[in-house]
């Protein structure tokens, strides 16, 4: 029979075997607290938006061999977007429910969104005059989440430009940068920061498409110098600032061309050299004044001309001078009769004075006409030069004040 006994061979064995299970348990359990350990970093050290935001409260390292327009653009709206807030505005909006008179239908509460950016640390802000129109309430959130009630300072329907007033400390309130929107240039860099359809913050890029547009407002009268841009614009955009790659304001977003009512590419912005001289005036009094001449009329050109029987084809055509206006006053005659024009789907009238100088500047065109007189002062007297029976005549016109629509 054999021994019950282990023999000390077989005792050996049994003390590596369990030295080596010793180890491997050991070595797992340190290789499970390091990945433990790491998540932890990882997690904790997860940005957090800061609960007190300055222009400069975020500095991002550079990611090598990043594109440089993208650093740009990450550290141009770290910088900017604690100076752009969003504005939640209540009205009552009147239905039509086709089966009422207009002025019997029935009437609902809503809430619209715009945008909207600090003008300076006193608690202005600047936004569209649509987007605070009939107001019954309005509230501004800061980048910080500050909910805080706005009043309205002043506002320009024909501008399209409001001030608001909030109240709050002025670490809360950076002010933006303004730029110079005379020197902004087709092919350069656009940036909008705002809050399209209630999304706050958002940024978008593109480029200046376009520059010194004149578009024609629902009042009949044109805001002039336009920028035009293919950095989508929606719905909510509305008030909050155009940027070029310094992160300055170049202008205020206020429209998009489109036939959905989304972004097709084609958004407006109001230039900020008319921001610099309409915002102080309503900060100071409530409101702008606006030089009025009295006049309306069409660009000339080879087609109007031809029909109208001119040897020239280049000035603003007066159609029209409305009674008892600057123009009127100082002998500025309209048309007198209607022609049918090849590609207008109106009938032209003709027969009145061509505009061609303004204080000696070129008119070349009725737009020209309209950024000259938005640059005037109501009680201003200027010289047009204008045409009149092949003759050129100086006719000299004390601007008024724009009259309320």
């Amino acid at each position: 029979m054999e021994s019950k006994h282990m023999r000390p061979a077989e005792w050996a064995l049994i003390a590596l075997l369990v030295i080596f299970l010793i180890v491997f348990v050991g070595v797992l359990s340190l290789g499970m607290i390091a990945v433990v350990r790491e998540r932890v970093m990882i997690t904790a050290g997860a940005p957090a938006r800061p609960a007190l935001a300055t222009p400069s409260a975020v500095a991002l390292p550079e990611q090598p061999g990043a594109d440089p327009f993208e650093q740009t653009l990450i550290q141009l709206y770290q910088r900017v977007r604690p100076s752009v807030v969003n504005i939640s505005v209540t009205k009552m909006v009147s239905m039509d429910n086709g089966d009422l008179p207009s002025d019997e239908g029935e009437s609902y509460v809503d809430i619209t969104e715009g945008s909207g950016f600090i003008y300076d640390s006193a608690g202005y802000i600047v936004t569209n005059h649509h987007v605070i129109e009939g107001a019954l309430d309005i509230q501004v959130t800061l980048f910080s989440g500050e909910e805080l009630p706005a009043e309205v300072v002043g506002s320009d329907l024909y501008s399209d430009l409001a001030v608001l007033k909030v109240e709050a400390p002025a670490e809360l309130l950076p002010p933006v940068e303004l730029g110079d929107s005379d020197l902004v240039q087709v092919g350069q860099r656009a940036i909008a920061i705002g809050n399209p359809f209630g999304f706050q913050h958002t940024v978008t890029a593109g480029f200046v498409s376009s520059v010194g547009r004149v578009i024609q407002q629902e009042t009949g009268y044109s805001i002039p110098y336009k920028i035009q841009t293919d950095a989508a614009i929606n719905p909510g955009n509305s008030g909050g600032p155009l940027l070029d790659s310094r992160g300055r304001v170049i202008g205020v977003n206020t429209l998009l061309y489109s036939q959905t009512g989304t972004s097709a590419g084609v958004g407006f912005a109001i230039p900020v050299n008319l921001v610099k001289r309409v915002v102080p005036a309503l900060i100071s009094r409530g409101y702008y004044e606006h030089a009025w001449l009295g006049v309306s009329g069409i660009s000339l050109n080879r087609r109007v001309a031809e029909a109208a029987n001119l040897p020239y084809t280049r000035g603003a055509l007066v159609e029209t001078v409305r009674p008892d206006s600057p123009a009127e006053k100082a002998g500025i005659r309209g048309g007198t009769h209607a022609v049918e024009v090849p590609g207008y789907l109106e009938p032209v009238l003709i027969g009145g004075d061509v505009i061609t100088a303004f204080d000696g500047y070129p008119i070349n065109s009725f737009d020209d006409l309209i950024s000259r007189l938005e640059n005037s002062s109501p009680g201003q007297t200027v010289t047009f030069t204008v045409m009149r029976d092949d003759k050129s005549l100086r006719i000299k016109v004390t601007l008024g004040r724009r009259p309320g629509p």
